[in-house]
């Protein structure tokens, strides 16, 4: 059997398992545990790239439809909390960046784009052309997303933070044709931001058009649920076919500072962004996660999930990870002078810690 198709027969059960279950995020959560869970046993399930900018793209214009034309005019007030959670993900970066250096014995390169908060892939492709281990990049990058995921959604179930900062997506209507045409815009706005080359392309372009059509009070169609539960497994099996058997074994310190480094930024930011909340007026709970340290489809998807207001987590969330993709260079100059490599821990990629 082909790999992807062995993915998905482990996702969708391990989604409806999730979701019977009351887990919140249960079809992102329940199919990374489940492929996560199998691929560490050995099953070799696999998630084609295709299959993850499918999921992107339907995420993507569900959360485009929440933008109404109130919706935006009241986000105008949010641009110097913006500004104020970016340096913050500055901040945040560099030091996770340093932990990584310090105690997990990675290099200045590699260390630094494994700790910036942006998107994934772009790290990487940068990382590479500044001579880091890609390998470790993307892997830190990997656990780092997936910790968020797990640990917020459930630590707010448990704490009964949800629905206090309810919006509604502006369409409640489904129409065939309606939804049809906004997914053929979306694809087609997601391929041409690919080819330009722009970041998170495959989320940002079908956000962008559902988002214009929206605050321009167009109603063309609600987002079919159906088409959102696929596109939340796809995200959740891409996430967890990551997960290798010997995946942990290739880099246990690096992985283990990583992880520990995560969770205590988990705080970090969680604290952060209940300061930022109570100084600006929103509601504690959707700033921790507009400020926390994971994806953007993630966080948003969260939010939904809990009610916690998708529109201002959407552009915090977008506003952070865009800053940091065009920052990141100057950011690695700074990074550069708080000092050099540990001496003796720089590793060859066929070192016995590679990753």
């Amino acid at each position: 059997m082909h790999p992807f198709a062995k993915a998905l027969l482990v996702a969708f059960p391990a989604g409806a398992l999730a979701s019977l279950a009351s887990v919140p995020l249960p079809w992102i959560i329940g199919p990374m545990i489940g492929c996560m869970v199998a691929n560490l046993l050995g099953a070799g399930l696999a998630c084609p790239q295709a299959a993850r900018h499918a999921g992107q793209w339907a995420v993507g214009v569900s959360l485009g439809l929440f933008f109404t034309p109130a919706v935006v005019a009241s986000l105008v007030r949010y641009a110097p909390w913006i500004a104020a959670t970016i340096v913050w993900a500055m901040l945040f970066s560099v030091a996770f960046a340093w932990v990584l250096m310090r105690w997990a014995g990675a290099d200045r390169q590699t260390a630094f784009f494994a700790g910036v908060a942006g998107g994934a892939s772009e790290m990487a492709i940068q990382g590479e052309r500044h001579g880091a281990r890609v390998d470790q990049v993307a892997a830190c990058h990997a656990l780092r997303i997936m910790l968020v995921v797990i640990t917020l959604p459930l630590a707010f179930r448990l704490l009964g933070l949800g629905g206090t900062d309810p919006y509604d997506a502006g369409v409640q209507t489904f129409d065939l044709a309606g939804a049809t045409a906004i997914g053929a815009l979306a694809l087609a706005a997601a391929v041409l931001l690919h080819r330009l080359g722009l970041p998170n392309a495959w989320i940002l372009g079908p956000l962008a058009v559902a988002f214009a059509l929206t605050a321009s009070g167009q109603s063309w169609s609600a987002w079919p649920p159906s088409v959102v539960i696929g596109g939340q497994t796809l995200l959740g099996a891409s996430f967890g076919v990551r997960f290798t058997p010997d995946f942990f074994s290739r880099a246990p310190r690096f992985l283990s500072v990583a992880a520990i480094a995560t969770l205590a930024g988990i705080v970090a930011c969680a604290v952060a962004g209940s300061a930022l909340g109570w100084l600006a007026g929103v509601p504690v709970a959707t700033m921790v996660l507009a400020t926390a340290p994971g994806g953007i489809a993630e966080m948003t998807l969260t939010a939904k999930s809990l009610r916690l207001g998708v529109p201002v987590v959407t552009v915090f969330q977008v506003s952070r990870m865009v800053a940091m993709v065009f920052l990141a260079e100057p950011l690695f100059r700074l990074f550069g002078r708080l000092g050099s490599d540990p001496p003796g821990e720089r590793r060859s990629p066929g070192g016995p810690d590679s990753c």
